[in-house]
């Protein structure tokens, strides 16, 4: 019977373990590629896209638009044309095995992200509104084949780490403002150039004027053609045109540029991590079946012996007391026991610190008043119709009991007091603010409908709430990946912090939830809209008067001058934009998010290249730097807002427009320009008043952090 019910047991542990298994033969997604996509998600602005979300999911398995998949690893995300916007993301190195990324023809700013796949045979991010330079780092994309940066807004020269790309064969980057030399080119495989409308100069290397598809109109070249440099020590292969690339051994083996995965593609997966999993599953399997073989067999043979070997029920089983006698007198003479009664439950504490319940056998049956016992062995209770068995490390040290297991007597447990994290409600934390839970904040915010959403943003959505009393609070969930960056002890810190900023002039926090693995601020609720709506939507824009927003802007200058000046520490905003400038039905002015840098300054750049897609970062931006000085380049582009009613990043308007400090600053000086910038719905206003406003603003966004005004000066002008 024992027996058969371990063949019963043997094929439902085979079907759980099948379940178990049947993930990775479906091909579920490799965790790293599903943390590069969820990233690059949420730097483009959770677009529309079928299927994406910005947390989990599984591309492959769901086929996510735009996605191919070989087995568990995505190799091709190709998106172009789909009106996305937003950065690139900064992970895209996690992407394990991506061949292909296609981005062309959509609207994606900031700069070329510095950290790519390196697997990558295949990238184009053509007529976008990209900035900054080409970085050093493709270099070590030593499989690209094809790259396409054309009809972008690049500038500076070609780093000379180019050079390094040895399996470029088509390079397009026309349409862009990239100076300086082609020189760092002329020694790869190229057979497709295009730099046409650059501002490239000097002569032109002589090698690249072989190249069978070469355009190089719109630069202003020398006519002097530089002559060959001395041969190399082994001449160059080029690939052939038509086909794959024909590599010899040694050679760099980089797949082909095809619309789908290829067979060498498919090849070098399974000489990957992927072909390793498989093994291991494959093998697991193979333990596993072996294993339930020989359990089986010894089962079979166990029943076998039991045929011939059965003894009767009572006393003590034959040859049993001499190995009984022996174990009595090794533990004594080890001082390994104690008198206790022939069965005691005491508790010990497992590997996690939690105490758990086991039965102690020892050779005197008489009980022990002292509560200090000593464990020799265990006798599990695993079901009472099943009777009691012994375990594995029992066996080997404890005969069978001396008598019948109804007459042990039983000691009561005493419970264990466990050391360890305090919980979180011991925590330090500010005695004003308000605690809230889930259930209650679900109740107040209506489970967080869309119909309370506010708004949302780098770190989360806001929501309405509306308490019992009728009272308005805004509620900021915080995302799963903002939340990932910090732990409770950091998260009520931060909560801290950002509670004992107590201006006018910046929003209060009401109090906070950390409940569930959820984190949410609430915060009071302004009850007007924010002055990007204000100015950007047909809502406020006539109330906005120039005394208006002289009014809102001294608001904006006093909440920077207390962070900036008044907090010691400084308090670097980071996130200033006319989105986070609050107004209530006075228009005065509550700016958002004061304190949350270090939730944006924990994780990556995203936050910075955000700002300067949509025209609100600066400079320094691009290298990873934040001081009080970049906050006042943000405020001159809410000024610049204020005077023109213009967006800080406009896609629709004329490309030499499209951003508003560089479209803005060389009129600023000119006084027939300046009236001519000024927002139509104004009316009337004083001139002096606007040219003094429009000096204020050509102070805060120098390209020199060293010279901006501090927002201090715009106070002191206007009051």
């Amino acid at each position: 019977m024992d027996c058969l019910k371990w063949k019963i047991n043997a094929w439902i542990f085979v079907a759980l373990m099948m379940i178990l298994f049947a993930p990775f033969s479906c091909g579920i997604t490799d965790s790293r590629d599903v943390s590069a996509i969820n990233s690059l998600y949420v730097a483009l602005g959770n677009p529309p896209l079928l299927g994406w979300i910005p947390n989990g999911g599984d591309p492959c398995l769901e086929a996510w638009q735009g996605v191919q998949c070989v087995i568990t690893n995505i190799t091709h995300i190709i998106l172009n044309g789909v009106n996305l916007g937003g950065v690139m993301s900064e992970n895209l190195d996690l992407f394990s095995s991506l061949i292909r990324l296609d981005l062309s023809d959509n609207h994606i700013g900031g700069s070329i992200p510095v950290n790519l796949p390196l697997t990558m045979s295949n990238f184009s991010l053509s007529s976008n509104q990209l900035t900054g330079s080409i970085p050093d780092s493709l270099s070590s994309l030593s499989q690209l084949i094809d790259m396409d940066l054309s009809a972008n807004n690049l500038s500076g020269q070609l780093p000379p780490s180019l050079e390094n790309l040895s399996s470029l064969i088509t390079l397009h980057l026309q349409d862009n403002q990239l100076s300086g030399t082609l020189d760092v080119l002329q020694d790869l495989p190229l057979q497709d150039l295009n730099v046409e409308n650059n501002m490239f100069s000097g002569p032109i290397p002589e090698k690249l004027l072989s190249i069978p598809d070469f355009k190089k109109d719109g630069n202003p070249f020398n006519t002097t053609i530089i002559p060959f440099a001395p041969p190399p020590g082994q001449p160059i292969s080029l690939p052939p045109l038509s086909g794959p690339p024909v590599l010899t051994p040694g050679e760099n083996n980089g797949p082909s540029v095809v619309e789908g995965p290829s067979p060498g593609e498919t090849e070098k997966f399974w000489n990957s991590k992927t072909f390793r999993v498989a093994i291991a599953v494959a093998l697991a399997f193979i333990v596993i079946g072996l294993l339930l073989v020989v359990i089986l067999k010894s089962c079979k043979k166990k029943q076998h012996v039991g045929i011939f070997s059965r003894r009767p029920k009572t006393g003590v089983p034959e040859g049993h007391m001499e190995q009984s006698n022996d174990i009595e007198s090794f533990l004594q003479s080890n001082n390994l026991t104690e008198k206790v009664s022939k069965v005691a439950v005491v508790r010990t504490k497992d590997e996690h610190g939690m105490a758990s319940p086991r039965r102690v056998a020892t050779l005197n049956g008489k009980p022990k008043e002292k509560a200090n016992m000593k464990t020799v062995g265990a006798i599990q209770k695993q079901d009472e119709e099943h009777g009691k068995y012994l375990t594995g490390m029992d066996m080997n040290l404890l005969p069978p009991p001396l008598a019948p297991v109804e007459n042990f007597n039983r000691i009561p447990v005493v419970p264990t007091v466990t050391s360890g994290k305090p919980p979180i409600k011991s925590l330090n934390r500010p005695a004003s603010l308000r605690t809230f839970t889930v259930a209650s904040l679900q109740q107040y915010t209506n489970s967080f409908s869309e119909d309370n959403l506010i708004g949302g943003g780098t770190l989360g959505r806001v929501y309405r709430a509306e308490l019992p009393d009728g009272k308005l609070l805004a509620v900021k969930k915080l995302d799963n990946m903002t939340s990932a960056l910090q732990n409770d002890e950091e998260f009520l810190d931060l909560v801290a912090d950002i509670s004992k900023l107590q201006n006018a002039n910046v929003v209060k926090l009401e109090g906070y939830c950390l409940e569930h693995g959820q984190r949410l601020l609430i915060y009071e609720y302004c009850s007007n809209e924010t002055l990007h709506d204000a100015l950007h939507s047909d809502g406020l824009t006539k109330k906005l008067s120039w005394n208006a927003r002289i009014r809102i802007a001294l608001g904006a200058a006093r909440a920077l001058e207390y962070l900036h000046e008044i907090c010691h520490p400084p308090i670097v905003h980071r996130n200033f934009k006319s989105a986070n400038v609050l107004l209530d039905n006075e228009l005065a002015v509550h700016v958002s998010d004061c304190g949350l840098a270090p939730l944006i300054s924990a994780g990556s750049q995203l936050s910075g290249q955000l700002l300067l897609s949509n025209g609100y970062g600066a400079p320094e931006f691009e290298m990873g730097t934040y001081s009080c000085q970049s906050d006042v380049y943000s405020f001159g582009v809410v000024m610049l807002e204020l005077l023109t009613g213009r967006k800080s990043y406009d896609s629709a308007r004329p490309r030499g427009e499209q951003y508003l400090v560089r479209w803005a600053i060389p009129q600023l000086h000119d006084i027939e320009a300046l009236s001519r910038m000024v927002d139509p719905s104004l009316g009337a206003y004083p001139a002096k008043s606007l040219s003094r406003f429009a000096d204020i603003i050509s102070m805060s966004v120098q390209s020199q952090n060293s010279v901006r005004q501090c927002p201090k000066l715009f106070r002191i002008c206007y009051i």
